[in-house]
C-alpha cells in the first residue's frame, strides 16, 4: 500500500540541453529562426548507465527568400525582415531501454512584419512517429509472467500521426513563443493500443534574449517551460557569454534534474558546441553525467561581424 501510494514515474519527456538549437522541434513558428541551416545533435544521457537514453537529431530549415537570394545580408540573418515563408524537416531518434522512438516533423512557419522592430510568426507541423518495444531488452522478475508472454506474441510497434501549432513574437535580439504539441494526444494511432495514452497534449513556452555589452563581448539568455498533465512542468534556463561573436561558454539549470556547462565556436558557416550535464535534485541517485554534441551548417554564406555589438548566436 505504501509503495502504490508513493507512485513511480519513468522518464517519458525528451530533454535536450541544446534546446535553443532546436526551436522548431518545440514550436513550428520558430522554423528558420536563424535562416537556412542544417542542424545535427547527439545526446548520450547518463554515460555508462546500461540502456540509458540516447538521442540523435537532424534537421534542415529553409527561408525560401534567403535561398532564392543566395546569401544573407552583411551582419547575419535578420529574424524580423526574414521568415516570410519557412520550411523545416527534422528527424529525432530516441532509444531508452527497450523502447525506441523515431519522430519525423514537417513544419511550416510564416511571418508578418508588424513594425520596423517586430514581426509575428505562425506555424504548424505535421508529425509522424514510430514506437517499437523490444521485449528482449527487458529485465523481468518472472519470465513466465503472462504479460511478458503477450508481448512476445504481439507486434510491439505503433504508428502515430499528430500535429503541432505555434505562435511567436520576434525582434532582432529576442523572441517569445508558445506552442501546443501532440494536439490529438496520440489518438490517431495504429498498432499497439497500450501506447495510446503515452502522448498527452503538451504546452511549450520559449524565450530568448541577447545583448552586446561591448564590441567584443555579449550575453545570451534562453529559457523553456514545458507542461503536460502526466509529467507536469519542466523549466530550464541558460546563460552564456559570447566573445568576438565567435566563442561562447555558459551555464544552465534544469529544474530538479541537472546543471549544464556549455561551450562552442562559430567559424564562418559552421558551429560546433558541447554540453556536459551533472545530475542534481531528483536525479541525484544517478551518478553518471550526460554528454551532448551539436553541429550546424548555414546553407548560404553568412558574414558574422566580429567587432560589433550585434550577436548572431542564440
Amino acid at each position: 500500500m505504501l509503495v502504490s501510494a508513493l507512485g513511480v514515474k519513468a522518464q517519458s519527456r525528451k530533454n535536450i540541453a541544446h534546446f535553443p538549437l532546436v526551436q522548431q522541434y518545440f514550436n513550428p513558428a520558430l522554423t528558420g529562426l536563424e535562416g537556412s541551416m542544417v542542424k545535427t545533435l547527439f545526446r548520450d544521457q547518463w554515460t555508462g548507465f546500461e540502456q540509458a537514453p540516447r538521442t540523435f537529431f537532424i534537421s534542415g530549415e529553409a527561408d525560401l527568400a534567403q535561398l532564392k537570394a543566395g546569401a544573407a545580408p552583411d551582419g547575419g540573418y535578420s529574424p524580423v525582415s526574414g521568415g516570410s515563408h519557412n520550411l523545416g524537416l527534422s528527424l529525432l531518434v530516441d532509444q531508452f531501454g527497450p523502447l525506441k522512438q523515431s519522430q519525423v516533423h514537417l513544419s511550416y512557419g510564416a511571418g508578418v512584419r508588424l513594425s520596423e522592430k517586430y514581426s509575428l510568426r505562425l506555424g504548424g507541423a505535421f508529425t509522424y512517429e514510430v514506437n517499437k518495444l523490444n521485449p528482449g531488452r527487458m529485465t523481468l522478475d518472472a519470465e513466465n509472467d503472462p504479460e511478458y508472454t503477450d508481448l512476445l506474441m504481439n507486434d510491439n510497434q505503433s504508428h502515430k500521426v499528430d500535429a503541432n501549432l505555434g505562435v511567436a513574437i520576434l525582434a532582432e535580439d529576442y523572441y517569445l513563443g508558445y506552442a501546443l504539441q501532440d494536439i490529438a494526444r496520440g489518438q490517431v494511432i495504429s498498432g499497439n493500443d497500450n501506447l495510446k495514452n503515452m502522448f498527452p497534449r503538451q504546452h511549450v513556452v520559449q524565450a530568448g534574449y541577447r545583448a552586446g555589452l561591448t564590441d567584443q563581448f555579449g550575453l545570451v539568455a534562453n529559457g523553456i517551460f514545458r507542461y503536460d498533465n502526466k509529467v507536469k512542468e519542466t523549466v530550464e534556463g541558460q546563460l552564456k557569454g559570447v566573445v568576438n561573436n565567435t566563442f561562447w561558454a555558459g551555464v544552465g539549470y534544469r529544474q530538479n534534474q541537472a546543471f549544464t556547462f556549455l561551450g562552442g565556436v562559430q567559424l564562418d558557416q559552421i558551429r560546433v558546441g558541447y554540453v556536459r550535464e551533472i545530475t542534481s535534485g531528483k536525479a541525484n541517485a544517478i551518478n553518471s553525467g550526460t554528454n551532448e554534441i551539436m553541429l550546424t551548417y548555414s546553407l548560404v554564406p553568412v558574414k558574422h561581424e566580429k567587432q560589433t555589438k550585434k550577436i548572431s548566436i542564440w
